[in-house]
């Protein structure tokens, strides 16, 4: 199966499963979505996630997802930056979100990395997604 936006699945794939309350979720493995899959843990939204290998020998990503009191704790997961329209800011432009509550993603020339962490390095970059 070919996907054109690795980042945009693996988020879908999240929102699927916590809709559907299971405390898993795999996808196939990749830098860039283990590099925002630390930055969901160091946030608290999820428990954390494990390298595995399929049958056939491909990297895989098992995603621990976390609830509290039976509600998922990630409300709201949205793709920023698209392949076909790539969203860029500075560190002055980088938007909170819900005035603080949530987090933005950002792939910086320093890494991928919390918009916080973004203002408190003094880097802007691509805006990848947002979390509430």
């Amino acid at each position: 199966m070919n996907i054109n936006d690795p980042l945009g699945d693996m988020l879908t794939r999240i929102r699927n499963a916590q809709m559907r309350g299971k405390s898993t979720v795999a996808t196939p493995a990749s830098k860039l979505r283990a590099w925002v899959l630390d930055v969901l843990t160091a946030e608290g939204y999820i428990r954390g996630y494990e390298k595995a290998e399929t049958a056939n020998g491909q990297g895989e990503l098992v995603i621990s997802l976390k609830y509290y009191e039976g509600t998922p704790v990630i409300r709201e997961l949205k793709r920023v930056s698209k392949p076909g329209r790539r969203v860029y800011m500075s560190v002055k432009e980088i938007p909170s979100v819900r005035n603080g509550l949530g987090v933005s993603i950002v792939s910086t020339p320093k890494g991928v990395m919390s918009d916080a962490s973004a203002r408190t390095a003094n880097v802007g970059g691509e805006v990848l997604c947002t979390v509430f």
